[in-house]
């Protein structure tokens, strides 16, 4: 069983390390082609997608490194393996898109108050709808790769894909309404067009960097997850002992990166105010099993609430 357990780690381990691998090699060639493209056309929205991919990648690279160390087993030593690392990370990682994003966001306002710049649509557009077609792919080709697993670095970057294809075609239906435009009397807002595209951009992608940076502080000091998680969890708990004389009396749950911590206090048999241990290890199953799709790294205690003996 344990030998099991270690090559399942191994196999997940390398799973992952593919699909961040591959992902930061295209993230790699399409960051140089944005910049690229953003430097010839004089494009802030095209900037704006290059820039932020930039950062991503900047960050993902030394992430690989990393990755080995997820999966080492918890220790005295390290009561909590290393998962606190990824915690860390993710929130350095976010803090710098959002560092980014308010950057561009202050930058296309300046431009707009400026009176505006024209850029060639027609060439923005065509660009910026290639690259979405480039993105949809690896977005499914990442999706497919990673639909076994939870690690939330993976997930970081299939939004990031996600994001990528929304604003990619979006900048380029965005310059091909300049074609309709620029013969009518609405042809005084085409200056205005690369800055407020750019600018609406950044203000969606700001709300993912803010909630992630939230759930990475509460998992680095290790509170309980939001209400629907722990709703979740206590709910497997209840399925899992209903058959059985016991109660949960008190549910401790910690998560920080992918590891998931359920320690779940029994109360003994109010008839006989004892405990079977020969039931926990089918109790311990079934939780295990109802939570294991939503977490990679699951461990579940059972704990008998012994009273204080005054009472």
């Amino acid at each position: 069983m344990k030998q099991k357990a270690e090559r399942n780690i191994t196999a997940k381990e390398k799973a992952e390390e593919r699909i961040l691998r591959f992902s930061f090699l295209c993230s790699a060639l399409f960051t140089i082609t944005e910049v690229v493209m953003a430097l010839l056309l004089h494009s802030y929205s095209v900037m704006m997608d290059g820039v932020y991919d930039c950062a991503d990648l900047i960050l993902l690279g030394p992430f690989l490194v990393l990755v080995p160390l997820l999966y080492k087993p918890v220790t005295e030593k390290h009561p909590y393996g290393y998962s606190q690392l990824e915690s860390l990370f993710l929130i350095f990682k976010y803090g710098i898109l959002l560092a980014v994003t308010v950057t561009m966001i202050v930058e296309n306002v300046r431009v707009i108050l400026s009176g505006g710049h024209t850029v060639n649509y027609s060439g923005v557009a065509l660009y910026e709808m290639a690259i979405g077609l480039l993105c949809i792919a690896v977005y499914v080709f990442l999706r497919i790769e990673s639909r076994r697993y939870t690690s939330p670095t993976i997930q970081s970057e299939l939004y990031l894909w996600k994001q990528d294809i929304v604003s990619s075609m979006g900048v380029s239906l965005a310059f091909l309404s300049q074609i309709v435009l620029k013969h009518t009397p609405l042809s005084g807002i085409i200056p205005y067009i690369d800055s407020s595209v750019a600018l609406v951009m950044a203000v969606v992608l700001i709300r993912e960097p803010i909630a992630s940076i939230g759930s990475g502080f509460r998992n680095l000091v290790l509170f309980a997850p939001d209400e629907e998680t722990m709703t979740m969890i206590r709910d497997a708990v209840d399925r899992a002992m209903e058959t059985y004389p016991y109660t949960c009396s008190f549910l401790d749950v910690i998560k920080t990166g992918r590891k998931v911590w359920v320690e779940v206090y029994v109360t003994p048999d109010k008839v006989t105010s004892t405990i079977d241990v020969r039931h926990w290890a089918s109790i311990r199953s079934k939780i295990q099993e109802a939570l294991r799709p939503e977490f990679d790294q699951l461990y579940v205690e059972l704990i008998p609430d012994i009273p204080d003996s005054g009472q």
